[in-house]
Order: structure tokens, then C-alpha cells, then sequence
């Protein structure tokens, strides 16, 4: 278990992103999506996230079935802040305050909610000042609209901006064997120890993509995706370099052998090693993935184990 605000979380979350939207969209089966949202919350898995731009809100109306009845066992996080033109398929920035208002009044009617426990501006809009959105999206807490506020792929200079109009909960960014930006860069480069600021200030740190998009599982071996996979068009996954990315995962799988655990599982433990405030939603659509990603949090890692992970070669190519 981990601390959120005032509530206990199971140390392991669900990102539910990918039952609606970015990766293999023919497998989408909203009833078996549901039914593994409900069993997540019963297996002690309450720490949730979706977003209303995940499938154009079909994300957060599947979410919002799953907890009719057991709303108050889980923690609920949802995102604003990033919508998708109509005509191009484009997913465009729109941190207006205007459009917070408008959207998480659709969010909670989707949700079928009274109040959002967790609401992240999704992406800093660089047109509108983020003193401006996050004080519209503080005023929601005011309301009783939401309960806590979160930021997603910031920098330290962001969170201390917005922290200094309303306190930031949590923040949302990726995070894992193969993305180690939000720990801070020995070189200065990227969003400075974003990890280290969460702890220094109480808030919550969630790494999205703890298993690497599923190529920490070692399950991805070819770059062979469907034409709506998003990984289809990352760096990272293009058949050029995806064999000598493999490389992290023989280090996660040596690991793993040793501990009597998967591959996925050393990827997700090794998350939570940076923190008592860290709590990773690896996302699945299988029941079985589901318990996999939940027990990796009774796996121990020892200094050794540790020190092998840490030593793994960078990725070749850039996450987008």
C-alpha cells in the first residue's frame, strides 16, 4: 500500500488508457474491460487513471461503468487539457481556463462521479500561462469538483509554478527502465529531478509506461504493429534499433531469473524502488498481465539487483 492524500492506494495501479485508445484497438472488448477494472479494485489495485481524451471520452465512460457500485473504493484520477481536432485527427493543447470548466463538467457526467479524486492538466498549453489553467483547475477544488490536483510531463520549474497558486498532489510522467528522464539528468539536460521534487513536497509520483509500452515484458520482439499502435511510430520501436534495445530486457530477465519473478515484474519493482511516493500504472487488457503487475510489488529487489538495473545501457532512439 502507498500514501495518496488522505486515502491508502494499492502500490500498483491500473492505467486503463489502453482499452480505448493508442495501441491495438481490434482487441478492444468493453465488456472483458470492465470486467478487469472491477477485479483490479478487488485485488486491492484502486489507484486509477484514465483521461478524456483517451477514445474521445470512451475511456472514462468505461472506467465510470466499472466503479458503478464500488466508486468509493477506488482513487480516481482523470486529465484535462488535451483534445483532438475533429478534422485532423490531431491531439492539440487547450489549457484555456474556459475549457477546463467545459470539460470537467463531461468528465464527471462520463465518470459518473460527483468529484474526480485526482484531475492532472494532461499537458502545459504554451499559449495560456499555467498560473492561469491551474488557478481555473484550483477552483474545481473549491467546488468540490475535484479533490486533488496533479501535473503530467512537466519540469521542476512548472511544478514549483503551480505549487506556488495550489498544491500539486501528484505528477504524472513516464518513468522506467528504458526512461529515466523525470530523475534528473546528470547532465541538465530534460525536466531536472522531478521524482526528487515530488518527495520533497508531499506529492504523489506516477509513472505512466512502467513496463516500457510492454517491451520491458520481452514480449516485443519485432517491430511488426497495427496501423493504429502508436509504438508503430516510435524511435524506440523501429526495426533498426529494437534488437539492440533488447539488451535492457536481458538484464531485466537475469534479474528476474534470480528472484523467481518475470521480466515485467523486476521492470515494475524497480519503479517503485525509487520511492515510498511512487506509484506506477502499468496498463493491461489481460486478466493474468493484471496479476503479474500486481505482485510485482512483493518483489525485492536487493542492492545488487538494484546496482544491474541502474547499470543498463540507455535506449537507442527518442521516446516520440
Amino acid at each position: 500500500m502507498r500514501k495518496f492524500g488522505e486515502s491508502w492506494v494499492g502500490a500498483v495501479g491500473l492505467g486503463c488508457m489502453g482499452m480505448s485508445w493508442a495501441y491495438t484497438e481490434s482487441e478492444r472488448d468493453d465488456r472483458a474491460s470492465v470486467a478487469l477494472i472491477r477485479e483490479a479494485v478487488d485485488l486491492g489495485v484502486t489507484f486509477l487513471d484514465t483521461s478524456d481524451v483517451y477514445g474521445a471520452g470512451h475511456n472514462e465512460e468505461l472506467v465510470g461503468q466499472a466503479l458503478l457500485g464500488v466508486r468509493d473504493r477506488a482513487v480516481l484520477g482523470s486529465k484535462v487539457g488535451l483534445v483532438t481536432d475533429p478534422g485532423t485527427g490531431e491531439v492539440v493543447r487547450d489549457g484555456s481556463p474556459g475549457h477546463v470548466r467545459e470539460a470537467v463538467e463531461a468528465s464527471l457526467r462520463r465518470l459518473g462521479t460527483d468529484a474526480i479524486d485526482l484531475y492532472y492538466l494532461h499537458r502545459v498549453d504554451p499559449d495560456v500561462p499555467l498560473t492561469e489553467t491551474w488557478g481555473a483547475m484550483a477552483e474545481l477544488v473549491g467546488e468540490g469538483k475535484v479533490r486533488h490536483l496533479g501535473l503530467s510531463e512537466v519540469d521542476v520549474a512548472q511544478a514549483e509554478e503551480a505549487h506556488a497558486v495550489h498544491p500539486v498532489a501528484a505528477i504524472q510522467s513516464e518513468l522506467s527502465l528504458w526512461t529515466r528522464d523525470a530523475l534528473g539528468a546528470a547532465n541538465g539536460d530534460g525536466p531536472g529531478d522531478v521524482v526528487g521534487w515530488c518527495a520533497a513536497n508531499g506529492a504523489a509520483f506516477v509513472p505512466f509506461a512502467p513496463l516500457g509500452r510492454g517491451f520491458l515484458t520481452g514480449a516485443v520482439t519485432k517491430a511488426s504493429f497495427e496501423e493504429s499502435d502508436l509504438r508503430g511510430r516510435m524511435p524506440r520501436f523501429q526495426e533498426d534499433v529494437l534488437e539492440q534495445n533488447l539488451r535492457i530486457v536481458d538484464v531485466a530477465r537475469t534479474v528476474a531469473e534470480r528472484l523467481g519473478a518475470t521480466p515485467a515484474q523486476v521492470a515494475i519493482a524497480w519503479t517503485l524502488s525509487q520511492g515510498e511516493h511512487v506509484i506506477p500504472i502499468p496498463g493491461t487488457k489481460k486478466r493474468r498481465y493484471l496479476h503479474e503487475n500486481t505482485v510485482a510489488a512483493g518483489v525485492d529487489l536487493t542492492d545488487t539487483d538494484l546496482a544491474e538495473l541502474d547499470a543498463v545501457p540507455p535506449p537507442v532512439g527518442t521516446r516520440y
